[in-house]
């Protein structure tokens, strides 16, 4: 390894911070794509919690349905036994489906657009920033990199991985138009979105 004085190994770290540029026109087409398609996830969720709160009540009914006839003597003690463990089994399966759903958290949703928002400005932070902010910064972003006599290769953690994958790969400027594509290939600023949530999910 040659020597590499450290204001030139700082200056290729920033590149680092180049290579995960978003551009603001893709970032607010993005950000955009994040809130549609959280609401339409809400809209979702909306619908599969009626279904939950509709079956568990309708199981509930049987249930309290089934105890009267236990006690008119109408079915049999063995039959109860059975047939309300068995429901009741699946009404705390319906329970921890109603809890798994109220367990999403909102505040993913901001931690996307924060993440989006630093890719767009990691690399004027990273030329404001002492050495020392300057490797906090780095290590939010890489988790590994190593160097030859000319080149970095980092080791991006996600979501910046995917970011950098597609700046690299579609290119943010060649791609002004989000929706324009090959026919048949899926929009790639939704494309990046849908990667992007089941990223930070």
């Amino acid at each position: 390894m040659p020597f590499i004085r450290e204001e030139a190994l700082g200056a290729r770290l920033g590149q680092l911070m180049k290579d995960i540029f978003i551009p603001g026109p893709v970032l607010t087409r993005l950000e955009d794509s994040l809130l549609n398609d959280k609401g339409r996830q809400e809209a979702v969720r909306n619908q599969q919690r009626g279904r939950l709160r509709e079956r568990l009540g309708s199981l509930r009914s049987r249930l309290d349905q089934a105890y009267l006839d236990k006690l008119d003597g109408k079915i049999s003690e063995d039959f109860w036994t059975r047939k309300s463990d068995e429901w009741r089994s699946e009404e705390q399966r319906l329970c921890a489906e109603m809890h798994s759903l109220e367990e999403v958290k909102p505040e993913r949703l901001l931690d996307g657009v924060r993440i989006l928002e630093l890719a767009h400005k990691a690399h004027f932070l990273y030329l404001k920033q002492t050495p020392e902010e300057q490797a906090k910064l780095i290590k939010m972003i890489v988790s590994n990199c190593s160097i030859d006599a000319t080149t970095l290769y980092p080791t991006y953690r996600k979501p910046f991985d995917l970011i950098f994958t597609t700046g690299k790969n579609e290119g943010w400027c060649a791609r002004r138009d989000s929706n324009s594509r090959p026919s048949g290939s899926k929009p790639l600023a939704l494309r990046l979105v849908s990667d992007f949530f089941s990223i930070i999910s």
